[in-house]
């Protein structure tokens, strides 16, 4: 919306669209990446606060790196080949999403506190608003969105 004041447009700059940011790492798979992925996370959620002035409480920043974490981990574990993260978010939300080669769909178990590994999409779940799984060309893409917000 823009007003007028004595022939002066103001803008209220709701008006504007907002782009979200983006950012993406490429992983080798090299002993690592997993922990460097959560410190391209840490990053770019520092960016949001900065640049769209998100407000990211701790809760939200922990749900955010560990999604990061456990679907970096599927990817590393489970493909043959290299992987991508990509990383969009706005002052309200952020989506991670994952690109390996392995075209086979994740699944998800039955909950059963006694299984011993295999919970990492079950936290995924738990953590985003939404989860996708998709196959792409090149093999799969796993996407989660977060919202920053505590809603």
């Amino acid at each position: 919306m823009t007003y007028h004041l004595d022939g002066v447009v103001i803008p209220t700059g709701f008006d504007v669209p907002v782009e979200p940011l983006r950012r993406a790492a490429h992983f080798t798979g090299e002993p690592g990446c997993i922990a460097e992925s959560r410190h391209v996370a840490a990053q770019f959620l520092d960016q949001l606060r900065t640049e769209c002035r998100a407000t990211i409480d701790a809760k939200a920043e922990g749900a955010v790196l560990l999604v990061v974490s456990e679907l970096v981990t599927n990817a590393d574990r489970h493909s043959d080949g290299p992987y991508i993260l990509e990383l969009e978010g706005t002052d309200t939300a952020l989506t991670v999403a994952v690109y390996d080669s392995n075209g086979a769909l994740p699944r998800v178990f039955p909950r059963d506190p006694q299984r011993i590994g295999r919970h990492g999409l079950e936290i995924v779940r738990a953590l985003a608003r939404e989860v996708g799984v998709e196959r792409v060309p090149v093999g799969k893409r796993v996407r989660a969105v977060i919202d920053l917000t505590g809603g």
